[in-house]
């Protein structure tokens, strides 16, 4: 572990290749789990205030699901996240004709319907980050079903912390985000 800031960054990220391989995995972070994805207490108000335009681009189950229990719920750990659909998908995927599931959010941002790509902590992952009093954890969520993308990023020789920069930026900001780069190179001379 290493410190940036008040974020304390596990060297997984650093070490460990990853680039998401959807052909092979059919999205399936998002179909499996027992719980919704993570939303942040800054973007509760942002999932209401997009669901009208987001609407159209979901499936009728994630839109019973939404409307029945809410844009985002209280987990089971007292966090906010998705709602789900039989217990298990979150109620904005949705599929393509491959069978691959997709965000419905992100969907209607590649559109230009809104101006909000998705949860961060969907477009963080396979990093996750837990905050606590002082400190904010930055660790590698290693899951089966992302093998294929760890054998892609090694083939393609891609950390994860590359794989999900655009994510980091949005999350800690440009300059922490060098900072972590200048902390890689160290280590990977090490």
């Amino acid at each position: 572990m290493f410190q940036i800031g008040k974020t304390i960054v596990s060297e997984e990220i650093i070490e460990n290749d990853f680039v998401c391989n959807l052909n092979a995995c059919k999205g399936q972070c998002c179909i499996d789990g027992e719980a919704g994805a993570p939303v942040a207490d800054n973007e509760t108000e942002i999932m209401v205030d997009i669901y009208s335009k987001v609407k159209p681009y979901l499936r009728s189950e994630g839109v019973i699901e939404i409307e029945k229990q809410g844009a985002f719920i209280k987990g089971e750990d007292g966090e906010w996240e998705t709602p789900l659909v039989n217990g298990s998908e979150c109620a904005y995927v949705i599929f393509d004709d491959k069978k691959i599931a997709k965000c419905g959010i992100e969907e209607a941002y590649n559109d230009g319907v809104i101006d909000w790509k998705k949860p961060v902590s969907c477009h963080l992952y396979p990093v996750r980050v837990k905050e606590y009093t002082e400190l904010t954890a930055v660790n590698y969520h290693k899951w089966e079903i992302c093998d294929p993308a760890c054998a892609f990023g090694d083939e393609l020789k891609v950390p994860i912390y590359k794989f999900v920069k655009e994510s980091l930026i949005r999350k800690f900001g440009e300059a922490w985000y060098a900072e972590l780069e200048e902390v890689a190179k160290e280590h990977i001379r090490k």
